[in-house]
């Protein structure tokens, strides 16, 4: 875990720039069975390329990781990227969506965009999710490294779909994490070389958010109890706030198998009543 002090450095560097890198911080037999995990999956799963222009003709995206092998459950509570991300958003944050990122030689570029466009609220403004970009292999000028504007995250829009903006790459070694801000304008690079370039996209927001990935419906209930308690409150059986997400007043991990979960925000009102009336007795 990395100290307090540079934690409020990469923070800095985000709210400057709109990103930042965390240079080689997973080890390397992580990320070789991150890596292979995700060419057993290919294989069983007979995974193809995406359908779409936009997630990549000759790019292999893998959804729904969670379902596929416990390998991938340590992704969304990588210690510093969560903490990160908690400053950012707050504790109560969801997993939208974790998914691979295998660009195929010949994968080209996408275009210019910003991950909640299609969300009709004022620029700029706090983030609203960020994006945790896992380096499984090199990412190069050649083989797709993310294309990103530094500081486009406060521009008061987003970018016109697809336009010509002068950008920088976000190289970095395998075992690296490029976190950035949704609002960030970017665009997936192109694969020019002849080897495949493999990462991860692990991608959270604000608790009220809804999520990318329908984790409750995605990950069935057999494979949701046996996940960490926190990943479980990250997949959305949490309440946010005490209020918003609940099942009949509970907190919907209980149907987890957890003894416990959070009160509501009503449940918390009437406690203190009690404690402060029990308080005033004395």
């Amino acid at each position: 875990m990395a100290s307090s002090e540079q934690l409020d450095e990469w923070l800095a560097s985000f709210e400057r720039d709109g990103y930042v890198v965390l240079p080689e911080i997973i080890a390397k037999p992580q990320v070789i069975a991150l890596t292979e995990a995700l060419l057993r999956v290919e294989a069983e799963h007979s995974f193809g390329y995406a359908k779409t222009s936009f997630e990549g003709l000759k790019t292999v995206r893998i959804n729904n990781l969670l379902v596929h092998d416990e390998v991938f459950w340590t992704v969304p509570l990588q210690p510093d990227v969560l903490a990160l991300s908690e400053r950012l958003l707050d504790r109560e944050l969801l997993l939208s969506s974790l998914c691979s990122l295998t660009l195929g030689p010949g994968q080209e570029a996408q275009p210019l965009h910003e991950d909640t466009q299609q969300i009709p609220l004022p620029r700029p403004r706090a983030p609203l999710a960020v994006n945790a970009i896992w380096a499984l292999s090199d990412f190069t000028e050649e083989n797709g490294a993310t294309h990103i504007v530094p500081g486009s995250h406060k521009q008061p829009s987003a970018p016109p779909y697809g336009a010509d903006i002068d950008t920088v790459q976000a190289t970095m070694k395998a075992g690296s994490i490029m976190l950035f801000d949704s609002a960030l304008w970017h665009k997936g690079g192109a694969n020019t070389t002849s080897m495949r370039r493999y990462a991860l996209s692990c991608y959270y927001c604000a608790g009220w958010l809804r999520q990318q990935e329908n984790m409750q419906l995605g990950v069935p209930v057999e494979v949701a109890r046996r996940l960490p308690q926190r990943l479980q409150e990250l997949c959305g059986y949490s309440i946010y706030k005490g209020q918003y997400g609940h099942i009949d007043n509970q907190d919907p991990i209980t149907l987890l198998g957890v003894e416990s979960g959070r009160r509501t925000v009503w449940q918390a009102s009437d406690l203190k009543k009690r404690r402060d009336a029990g308080s005033g007795a004395k």
